[in-house]
């Protein structure tokens, strides 16, 4: 049985394609941190490894809620490129796994509360969810029986996760709960609602979930406080408000779907997303207009300025060249043309695609 290969890595998924803005955000983050290495991944491969000697205290100066095109985040110790595979032989991917382990941790003085077994979410990977739920339901007793893995699931344990690149190609990661996504793949599954006026009210609920924590959610959305939805036909995030019991102004000159105005808590007002404003302060802002990034990003940093809204939600369009790049300069427009203390926080989402979204609020 091959030797695992034990080069530490800060390892991300991401969605297939954005490999290079990922591997870019590692790159220029860990360097603003003061830590070397190099990203190393394939594009279309759903996932980036940024190769660092100290990987676990990158991971713990980098927290996983401040990354963007990041959907999970671990410190990844082994990988085994051919996963128990010898020439005339059945591959042990169980042992393969148990015995790299013991190789790179040495004896199992950690703890793990749970184990994930996962696949890149490319088209590559996507094939390998059968082998996925196999392989964890047979790895589970076997790192049970050699001390590896609580007996009764702990969530405030360190995870293992393994990620299958492929049926004899995987990595090995420890996850800290408290510090990375609590889905697996970090994918966090919604359903369409059938009343959804369309497909981008998931992108809103997703960004609820996973740009907020619970406390957060109990806080700031509450029965009755007043949003306005910019860009808002056909009513995607208007509906989404509504549903969590805001009172909703949609902006724009397109229809929106009878049964928002039904409701008694939206109101259409026909106007332009990027002129109107209120005449009061809003505890909410939405926005999903396609428009230039940077143009977005001063309009809603205008919003926060002015006092127009308390919190914000927004989308980014971004080209198709060097995102990472117009991202972080998007936010830097942000920052400078709100010119007052700005929070904010920002992910690619499941449910985005050639975009990001963001979450900010005014104050420290």
């Amino acid at each position: 049985m091959a030797a695992p290969l034990a080069q530490p890595a800060l390892l991300g998924y991401c969605r297939a394609g954005f490999e290079p803005e990922l591997a870019a955000e590692f790159t220029e983050r860990a360097a603003m941190l003061g830590f070397a290495g190099y990203g190393r991944t394939d594009r279309g491969s759903g996932f980036v490894r940024y190769v660092c000697e100290d990987a676990a205290a990158l991971s713990r100066a980098l927290p996983f809620r401040e990354l963007i095109f990041a959907r999970q985040k671990m410190v990844a110790f082994a990988e085994l490129p051919t996963l128990g595979a010898s020439p005339g032989i059945k591959p042990d991917r169980v042992g393969a796994i148990v015995t790299a382990m013991a190789v790179t941790l040495g004896e199992p003085t950690l703890h793990f509360g749970d184990v994930h077994v996962e696949h890149p979410d490319s088209d590559e990977g996507k094939p390998l969810a059968a082998l996925a739920r196999a392989l964890g339901n047979a790895l589970r007793p076997a790192l049970r029986e050699a001390g590896w893995l609580t007996h009764i699931d702990s969530p405030a344990r360190p995870r293992l996760h393994v990620l299958l690149e492929s049926g004899d190609h995987a990595h090995l990661g420890i996850v800290d709960p408290a510090d990375a996504s609590e889905w697996p793949m970090g994918i966090p599954r919604l359903r369409m609602h059938p009343q959804a006026p369309s497909r981008s009210a998931l992108k809103l609920e997703e960004a609820l979930l996973t740009l907020l924590d619970a406390e957060e959610r109990a806080t700031w959305i509450k029965e009755n406080m007043q949003a306005a939805d910019l860009g808002a036909a056909p009513g995607g995030w208007s509906w989404v408000l509504m549903r969590n019991g805001l009172r909703v102004t949609s902006v724009d000159n397109g229809p929106l779907a009878q049964h928002l105005l039904d409701s008694g808590r939206v109101e259409h007002l026909r106007a332009d997303g990027f002129v109107w404003h209120p005449k009061r302060t809003l505890d909410w802002m939405v926005c999903d207009m396609v428009e230039q990034p940077r143009r977005v990003a001063e309009r809603m940093a205008t919003w926060l300025r002015e006092g127009w809204c308390r919190r914000t939600i927004f989308n980014l369009k971004l080209p198709m060249k060097k995102r990472w790049d117009e991202t972080r300069q998007c936010m830097e427009l942000f920052e400078r043309e709100a010119q007052r203390p700005v929070q904010w926080r920002a992910r690619q989402l499941y449910h985005d695609r050639e975009e990001i979204t963001v979450f900010a609020r005014t104050g420290s």
